[in-house]
């Protein structure tokens, strides 16, 4: 079943948002500094691409470099795009094949928020 709703999601949103992660994160790349947020970015665009099956572990032990890159990302980035993750799961809500696409989008939205310290694991 993963499977199937992984082929829906690539096809209707997943490769969009994918390549949007994916640039943001080569452009992130470019400076010193913010090489930890284009490898978040990276990580994003991997788990969007194709969602179902798996799912975000939050490592408690990241340090203090991690709290202060999430609140640097909460505050320039991660709200847009939870917001941005919101009002999509709402769009794919309005029809019944859109609902498992919504529940989706929604999870994605703490990954969105805070993305440092988050590794993407398969489910199961």
């Amino acid at each position: 079943m993963s499977t199937i709703l992984n082929v829906i999601w690539f096809v209707l949103a997943g490769l969009w948002l994918a390549i949007g992660y994916f640039v943001a994160g080569l452009i992130f790349c470019i400076f010193i500094v913010t090489i930890p947020f284009g490898i978040a970015n990276m990580r994003l665009a991997g788990y969007v691409l194709w969602p179902f099956g798996r799912t975000v572990v939050y490592d408690r032990q990241s340090g203090c470099f991690s709290l202060l890159g999430n609140i640097l990302w909460l505050i320039l980035f991660g709200w847009e795009l939870a917001l941005t993750h919101l009002v999509t799961g709402f769009l794919q809500a309005i029809t019944v094949i859109g609902i498992p696409l919504a529940v989706a989008n929604w999870k994605m939205i703490p990954l969105a928020l805070w993305p440092m310290g988050a590794r993407v694991v398969e489910r199961g």
